[in-house]
């Protein structure tokens, strides 16, 4: 990485938990160097301004997000089930990952940018999408291998999965209960045991 490039990256790690908890509207660019210790000029010699500093910041948190899922379900020897129940059981017991960005940044930052940030809303968007296609290709192989009912929606599958992770969390998160997460990823579970299972 050039000097540049390690700037850059220093700043958006020093201020993904800002982000996430305050949220882009709410912080401020002298929060920004408060945290990072640089100076507003080196901040925008990195960033056009605040605002791609966010979308930045959010890419950042949603990745670490993906990556924990993708190594979650990277095992050769997994079956499609076991896949997706590896993603479950890494919610129910990894949680601690996820609070410790301040929340989930996909629900986080959706609920903050809906109709005030159209270039993050965009984002969020792109980053559903893609949690969607995870589960998507695991039910589509999982059919492949008759693991799987082939007559299931595998879409609406794939969301009610992301809507059950992400309500059971905004709960968990919100109440401080985290057997609310857990009521969700048990449905999940039975979901997956008892409805699309063959």
């Amino acid at each position: 990485m050039t000097k540049a490039e390690k700037t850059r990256q220093f700043i958006i790690e020093e201020t993904a938990y800002l982000f996430n908890t305050k949220g882009a509207a709410a912080t401020s660019l002298s929060d920004i160097t408060e945290a990072t210790g640089l100076t507003k000029g080196s901040i925008y010699g990195n960033f056009k301004n605040k605002d791609e500093v966010a979308l930045a910041v959010f890419e950042h948190n949603a990745y670490k997000v993906y990556q924990e899922i993708k190594k979650s379900i990277s095992k050769d020897n997994q079956t499609q089930r076991e896949r997706l129940l590896a993603i479950v059981d890494l919610y129910k017991t990894q949680w601690s990952i996820f609070f410790e960005l301040g929340g989930c940044p996909l629900l986080n930052t959706a609920t903050e940018a809906d109709d005030t940030f159209p270039e993050l809303k965009q984002a969020v968007i792109k980053t559903f999408s893609g949690l969607a296609n995870i589960f998507i290709k695991i039910l589509e192989k999982g059919q492949e291998n008759k693991e799987f009912k082939t007559d299931i929606d595998i879409e609406s599958y794939a969301y009610l999965f992301i809507s059950l992770i992400e309500g059971g969390m905004l709960l968990g998160k919100t109440t401080g209960q985290i057997k609310h997460l857990h009521t969700s990823l048990d449905r999940i579970a039975i979901i997956i045991n008892s409805e699309i299972t063959l």
